[in-house]
């Protein structure tokens, strides 16, 4: 099975559960100055969580990229195991 199979699978089962399927959005957040890239799936959600934001559902499911980089707590050479 391919990544993307996988991906769409995953998706699928959330929207059978009440989610609303969102896109994944840019790699490079252009309207939040205090990121440089995305690096969490849970970044296109910010502004829901701080307040700003109100979405019209309640439940989402998303297949965020991202770009996992080194630093504080790397867990780079564990990916992929889990």
């Amino acid at each position: 099975m391919k990544s993307a199979e996988i991906r769409q699978k995953f998706l699928k089962f959330f929207e059978s559960k009440g989610h609303q399927i969102v896109p994944s959005s840019s790699l490079v957040p252009h309207e939040d100055p205090t990121l440089l890239f995305t690096n969490a799936g849970m970044n296109q959600f910010k502004d829901v969580f701080l307040g700003f934001d109100k979405r019209p559902y309640v439940r989402a499911t998303t297949s965020q990229k991202c770009v996992r980089a080194g630093g504080k707590h790397n867990d780079l050479e564990n990916v992929g195991y889990t």
